[in-house]
């Protein structure tokens, strides 16, 4: 393990290090024009997906490191190779960078968690937003669809609205958008709403047409509150279209699989396509400590078909050079297969080194940024910490990095805090 990521002292001296001694537009390999992106598409493998069976495969590690998988697929792009279960995203590595160096240390979901998805280290001072709840507040976004999006449930581990309030947690429709009778079903309650009031709102639902006829839409909002009025109003409103899959055609639902991941990616592309700034696709199941292989056998065709077909269908629509799509989750899984009793081909959290994808919006593909040893164990070259993947996302949406938040106590805070606000220029 890294002995420099035991302390919050010592890791931030190493995010330090790591901006000053390196440029982040060479680290990233970012195009020059500032504020290309507009939104996010953050592809959360929620569970912390095994790098070296997708990303960073080591097959000439050995078999107690690559386990079945021995071999290593060539890409689009010479000299890359991925998971042999990855043929599709293999065609379409031009459009990608591989981040083999991503790091922080902390082998804990919920930590890690909050690591990666508010891009600061925890503290007893300050509970962080996630980068969605930030982007939430800072894009300047007047659609009528919430400007915070995860598709389809929350994601749980940690409040993602932090110290910014429940008006930034994220809008989660639940159900199954592969379900024809997938519809808007409800908002995380953003006001502390309980169970039994949420209940009684949703069983309203199958008279929302009735309603619709039979009152005007305005007198029918007037002494609703605003968690009413924001869930009817994507009920009832135009913003439903936005959520419509039905206006899709068939060999576009099939081309991304006919799964829920598959129709969550193809509904988050309408939803960007809608303006919203920031959506997340919620993917669970990653957390392989028991039959990695068999779920990576089943997970990894869906991921395939999915991820291709986002990246693809954005590009032919003219839309990924203003969206960036991210795949990750809170840290990587072991390199060393665990073989032994109770695992039996398991791997275990690792988050010394694993691997992250970032596309569009003003980063460039066809790249690999970083690499670990011959095992996959640590990382030997160029490594990525969470405030640089942080703040390169933030610059790239036009959002200072140094900027400071809203805080209800008056704290300083920053976009991204990294050491204190002191984050080199990265653009």
């Amino acid at each position: 393990m890294l002995d420099f990521l035991s302390t919050r002292r010592g890791f931030l001296r190493v995010g330090s290090a790591s901006l000053l001694g390196l440029s982040l537009p060479e680290l990233f390999r970012l195009r020059a024009e500032p504020a290309k992106a507009k939104s996010v598409i953050q592809l959360w493998m929620a569970g912390g997906p095994t790098q070296t069976d997708t990303f960073d495969p080591k097959p000439q590690a050995g078999e107690d490191f690559s386990g079945p998988f021995r071999g290593a697929l060539a890409t689009n792009v010479a000299g890359i190779q991925i998971s042999t279960l990855l043929p599709l995203l293999a065609k379409q590595a031009d459009k990608y960078t591989i981040l083999r160096g991503m790091t922080h240390g902390n082998n804990a979901h919920e930590t890690a968690a909050y690591i990666m998805q508010t891009g600061t280290m925890p503290s007893a001072e300050l509970v962080y937003p996630a980068m969605g709840a930030i982007v939430a507040l800072k894009k300047e976004y007047t659609g009528k669809l919430p400007p915070y999006i995860t598709l389809t449930n929350p994601l749980g581990r940690f409040s993602e609205a932090g110290f910014l309030g429940n008006n930034y947690k994220t809008f989660a429709p639940g159900g199954d958008p592969n379900n024809a009778n997938f519809r808007v079903q409800g908002l995380v309650p953003p006001r502390g709403m309980t169970e039994q009031r949420i209940a009684e709102r949703r069983s309203l639902l199958h008279e929302v047409d009735a309603l619709a006829r039979a009152a005007d839409k305005q007198d029918a909002f007037r002494g609703m509150d605003e968690f009413q009025q924001k869930a009817y109003s994507l009920i009832l409103g135009d913003a439903r279209q936005a959520f419509d899959l039905a206006k899709e055609s068939d060999a576009t639902r099939t081309r991304y699989g006919r799964n829920q991941y598959g129709q969550s990616c193809l509904l988050a592309r309408r939803l960007v396509e809608a303006g919203v700034p920031f959506v997340t696709v919620n993917d669970g199941g990653w957390d392989t400590h028991k039959d990695n292989f068999e779920t990576m056998r089943r997970k990894l065709p869906i991921q395939d078909a999915a991820v291709a077909a986002l990246l693809s269908d954005l590009s032919e629509r003219g839309l990924l050079a203003s969206t960036i799509v991210t795949w990750y989750g809170e840290f990587g899984r072991t390199p060393r297969i665990a073989n032994e009793a109770p695992w039996f081909g398991g791997r275990h959290h690792w988050a010394a080194a694993f691997s992250a994808i970032v596309a569009g919006g003003g980063f460039k593909g066809g790249a690999v940024v970083g690499a670990t040893d011959a095992r996959g164990e640590n990382v030997r070259d160029r490594p990525v910490y969470p405030w640089d993947f942080a703040a390169s996302v933030y610059k790239l949406l036009g959002i200072d990095p140094n900027g400071k938040l809203p805080h209800p106590q008056g704290c300083v805070a920053y976009v991204s805090p990294g050491t204190g606000g002191q984050l080199t220029e990265i653009m």
